[in-house]
């Protein structure tokens, strides 16, 4: 096992891109351990066809589902040389409304997911002196939509998360990778929107089908393929020197120039696009 890289990926149900990873790992020859929550093992099961992927449950939530699946893998293969930090979920609505319960749980699966995993696996990599985490965030995380804030708030804590674990692990050998995708076509955008369903908004209710739209707005026609997305983040990744930050997909441009432009324009852009010029 020494000569090939074990990768441990947590999200991987099919349709999503955690899956997509795993199979672009496979093809470099790493062996993938490919996690979700017990719930979705069956959306797995095709993986188990691919060469060099195991697959099993991961609850990101928990510390003892943690804790125990790092010691699985550890106890089996010896180590774990990358954790892909991919498992998270949506959570779109107005913050003045939306359920702290509802906000909490995006934070606890997307932000407070990501660093159990890290709290569990850096003792082991710190070990070897080596290794490389992956955090997924997101462009939102960079600048922040209407209708989506608790997701966008989630993703910006995974930003600075990572900017700080990336200095505060470089002395134990292990390089941290902030990926920042665009919009990227997979089933995020449904699940989302499922989840949204028959939302009762008060003062909101007259933005019912903005708030729907933005729920689903990553899976445009022009969204990048999660597949060709995978390939690249892996590539990079598994490069002779890691880069610091993965920053890929549709929109990414727009969104880079937006980060630069006066809040004025931000707030222009975002008002008409998601129909928050009206007075009501």
């Amino acid at each position: 096992m020494d000569g090939l890289k074990v990768v441990l990926v947590t999200g991987c149900a099919k349709g999503g891109i955690g899956y997509e990873y795993c199979k672009a790992l496979a093809e470099q020859n790493c062996q993938v351990v490919a996690s979700d929550i017990p719930q979705r093992i069956d959306d797995m099961l095709d993986l188990k066809s691919e060469k060099n992927i195991e697959i099993i449950a991961l609850d990101v939530t928990s510390n003892e589902s943690v804790s125990s699946a790092v010691d699985y893998i550890i106890s089996k293969y010896g180590k774990i040389d990358v954790l892909i930090n991919n498992a998270g979920i949506g959570s779109t609505g107005p913050l003045a409304e939306l359920s702290l319960d509802t906000i909490r749980k995006a934070w606890e699966i997307n932000t407070l997911g990501q660093l159990r995993l890290v709290q569990n696996i850096v003792p082991y990599m710190a070990s070897k002196r080596k290794g490389i985490i992956v955090n997924v965030g997101s462009v939102v995380g960079l600048v922040p939509t209407p209708w989506a804030g608790s997701y966008c708030a989630s993703k910006a804590g995974v930003h600075a998360m990572s900017h700080t674990l990336r200095v505060e692990l470089k002395p134990f050998g292990i390089n941290v990778v902030l990926v920042i995708p665009g919009a990227i076509r997979s089933n995020f955008g449904s699940a989302t929107l499922e989840k949204l369903g028959n939302s009762d908004w008060k003062l909101y209710k007259d933005f019912k089908d903005s708030i729907a739209k933005r729920a689903n707005s990553s899976q445009g026609s022009k969204s990048t393929d999660a597949s060709i997305f995978a390939r690249h983040v892996v590539k990079k990744v598994l490069s002779s020197k890691p880069p610091k930050q993965i920053v890929f997909g549709h929109m990414t441009c727009l969104f880079g120039l937006l980060s630069w432009s006066p809040l004025w324009v931000r707030d222009l852009f975002f008002s008409t696009r998601f129909n928050l010029n009206k007075k009501v």
